[in-house]
């Protein structure tokens, strides 16, 4: 082996970052850093995505997750406001904090998958199955999570469990929130797509302990996710 091999085995992988990633760690590293005080006012989205080369969506989506993290907050008709230097100890998720729903979750969607492996039919099945391949083929992080709360919900109406679907419902919102959030700063969306499609194998074949089980793993790796970030922000 040459020098130049020698060097370039020492090398660490490089990741990929998407544009949204990027944008996001740039204004929360201007926020952080003092750049962006407490009480300013952040330019547009039409001008942050000229400043950063994207599109304005890309810059939606990494408002949104300051905004999670309660670095940001949005007033319609006036704009996005700095509110804090430091990101909280939870995340900000419309009515819900993060550690609150995952503290409920397994409590709700694991008996449901049990319970959708026992009763579906096979249009729900069909649904499911269109949800997850739908999901892996798409690039685009806002309709994939939207794609991710209709999955979990179409579950939950599977289940044939009334409560069940009504609570999904009321927190589906919450859920994508998180799960953009998530996928942003963890990068986990291809690995969901292999837990999904492991609670969606086990529903076909009607296996309800393998179901609860398939998505209590998922929900457990969300929740090593949502602790992850919760401890990068009260580091």
């Amino acid at each position: 082996m040459n020098l130049s091999d020698s060097w370039t085995a020492g090398q660490p992988q490089i990741v990929r970052v998407s544009a949204a990633e990027a944008v996001f760690k740039a204004i929360r590293a201007a926020i952080e850093g003092g750049d962006l005080a407490v009480g300013s006012k952040l330019s547009s989205e039409a001008a942050l995505a000229q400043q950063y080369g994207v599109s304005r969506s890309v810059v939606r989506e990494a408002l949104r997750s300051c905004t999670a993290l309660g670095l940001t907050a949005t007033q319609t008709g006036k704009g996005t406001f700095v509110v804090a230097s430091r990101a909280t100890g939870d995340l900000v998720l419309g009515q819900y904090s993060a550690r609150s729903l995952m503290e409920a979750r397994p409590h709700i969607e694991v008996p449901a998958a049990e319970l959708a492996a026992r009763r579906r039919t096979d249009e729900q099945l069909e649904q499911l199955r269109g949800i997850v391949e739908t999901m892996v083929l798409e690039d685009d992080p806002e309709i994939w999570v939207s794609l991710d709360a209709s999955f979990h919900a179409a579950i939950a109406r599977a289940s044939g469990n009334g409560v069940f679907e009504q609570v999904v419902h009321d927190i589906r919102g919450a859920m994508a929130k998180q799960s953009e959030t998530i996928n942003l700063m963890t990068g986990r969306q291809r690995q969901s797509d292999l837990e999904h499609q492991r609670i969606l194998d086990a529903i076909a074949h009607g296996f309800a302990t393998e179901a609860g089980h398939a998505m209590a793993v998922h929900l457990s790796a969300v929740d090593d996710a949502l602790t992850m970030i919760m401890g990068e922000s009260n580091a």
